[in-house]
């Protein structure tokens, strides 16, 4: 069986949304994903290939995704 916390990280990005915040229209726009508020933090929930390509676009932005 899966591990549960390696089936978030594929399906999940969880970032301060102060580093989020300036692609956020961005990432909504152009990816498969949904972006929750969680607090101080905002969490981009999608298929494992879009959070993929996420992390990618998020990279070529200087966002770090550790």
């Amino acid at each position: 069986m899966a591990d549960p916390q390696t089936l978030r990280d594929s399906t999940q990005i969880c970032l301060p949304w102060e580093q989020f915040d300036p692609v956020h229209e961005d990432v909504e726009s152009n990816f498969t994903v949904t972006v929750v508020d969680a607090g101080d933090d905002a969490r981009i929930i999608g298929s494992p290939v879009e959070i993929k390509d996420v992390n990618a676009f998020l990279t070529r932005h200087g966002i770090s995704v550790a």
